[in-house]
């Protein structure tokens, strides 16, 4: 990391233990973290290139750094599509990447800092405009975005596709019903297989799509719609979570042309121009030395639990996001510098899991009731939550289900009241 990139990290505000008013922003405007927020990455996230375009916009945006370097690294890996590439046996792993970024709400400057990243990469290959989209909502979408040439319908030539969706909720929610396709398509998408859709009507096919997924989605928004069965099937654990959070007050605004006669924009661009040509990317020594070390440490983890199963893809996210780093320096080889700031971004990643989701039940209606609960702290019966909370359209037996699970969890405890006849059970939320 250079000495102007460490430099530039020192005018980030300090993670100290939030005070009483967390509402609070210091004398130059930084916000403390809120009790329980992930530390700060490790400086070595912020890896030369990338690192210093980072560095040199924090200090004039609201946005959190590490929502900009993350959202940049994916973006970077979407528009070098497939001509790089890293190869652990017969498997290629391109530089596509699904990542999401998990705040609250507009608080979080979620969209200021994809705003950043979009200019930056629009500015470093004016084609990849047009390859990005909006609006995931079922698989067979997703594939005639990218969809081979077939007949008279020419296709798309250009197969990389980066999806951005401010509002990830309606993917997760789309994902899970049960007819959908998009859960599947969008696993394979990751994956790199060639995509399908096998109907009579309307086939479509894309044999070398590149996508990559950028999401916004809030903490409550996540737990609320994270099932059991999307665990289960690995469509979560495809995607690094990332905690971001709003990092300090400028009230009008900072400067908006922080890069320019730096010249980052323009090392960027060509950053992108190479990679993109790049091919077989492989270790260097180094790199190979630390690589042997971490995958046995990466493989080790448990993967039990909620944050255990979200995580359980280390060993392929850190690789892909060292193949990353190392194309927007212009190397050939995966140096142990490139990995060491890949698995300080995964285990960044990971204590974000943690804090969205510790304590998750991974049932949609136990976070409904929890969310009642939370707006009722004198607690709720459990006939109030039948009939007021869910309008009897719950079956009592799901609802105890629900109810056992939140208790499970540590987040809801049960206390029984008397009454003229059978005791009623009064509910209130602990978390």
């Amino acid at each position: 990391m250079t000495e102007r990139v460490i430099s530039l990290l020192d005018q980030l505000p300090a993670e100290q233990p939030a005070p009483a008013d967390t509402s609070a922003p210091a004398d130059d405007g930084t916000l403390p973290p809120p009790a329980g927020w992930p530390a700060r990455p490790d400086p070595a996230v912020y890896h030369e290139l990338l690192g210093e375009i980072v560095g040199t916009i924090a200090p004039h945006t609201e946005a959190d750094p590490i929502a900009i370097l993350s959202q940049l690294l994916v973006a970077f890996g979407a528009t070098v599509g497939r001509g790089a590439y890293f190869t652990v046996e017969a498997t290629r792993h391109a530089p596509n990447e699904f990542m999401l970024l998990v705040g609250d709400s507009s608080r979080a400057r979620k969209g200021s800092s994809w705003d950043h990243v979009h200019r930056l990469i629009t500015h470093a290959d004016r084609s990849i405009e047009h390859r990005i989209l909006t609006g995931l909502s079922s698989g067979e979408g997703l594939i005639f975005a990218v969809r081979d040439p077939a007949g008279q319908d020419l296709g798309h030539p250009d197969q990389r596709l980066l999806v951005i969706e401010p509002e990830f909720a309606s993917v997760l929610k789309a994902a899970s019903r049960e007819i959908s396709t998009l859960s599947p398509t969008l696993r394979s998408a990751w994956d790199g297989r060639p995509l399908a859709i096998l109907t009579r009507t309307a086939p479509a096919r894309s044999s070398s799509a590149h996508i990559s997924v950028i999401g916004h989605i809030t903490q409550h928004e996540l737990r609320r719609h994270l099932t059991t069965v999307e665990l289960a099937n690995g469509y979560l654990n495809r995607i690094l979570l990332i905690a971001c959070r709003r990092q300090r007050l400028l009230p009008e605004g900072g400067n908006p042309t922080a890069l320019a006669e730096t010249g980052l924009d323009r090392i960027l661009a060509a950053a992108v121009k190479h990679a993109q040509t790049a091919g077989e990317v492989r270790l260097g020594h180094d790199g190979r030395e630390l690589w042997h070390h971490a995958y046995r440490q990466l493989a080790a983890q448990p993967a039990d639990g909620i944050v255990g199963q979200i995580t359980a893809r280390a060993e392929a996210h850190v690789i892909r996001l060292a193949l990353i780093y190392t194309l927007a320096d212009g190397q050939p080889e995966i140096g142990a510098q490139h990995l060491t700031a890949a698995l300080a971004l995964h285990d960044y990643a990971a204590h974000s899991a943690n804090w969205a989701l510790t304590g998750a039940t991974g049932r949609p209606l136990a976070e409904q009731i929890h969310a009642a609960l939370r707006q009722h702290p004198d607690g709720l019966t459990r006939s109030q939550i039948s009939s007021s909370i869910l309008r009897h359209n719950q079956p009592a037996g799901e609802i105890d289900t629900a109810l056992e699970a939140l208790q499970a969890n540590g987040r809801a405890t049960v206390t029984r009241q008397a009454t003229g006849g059978r005791p009623a059970q009064l509910w209130t939320t602990s978390a």
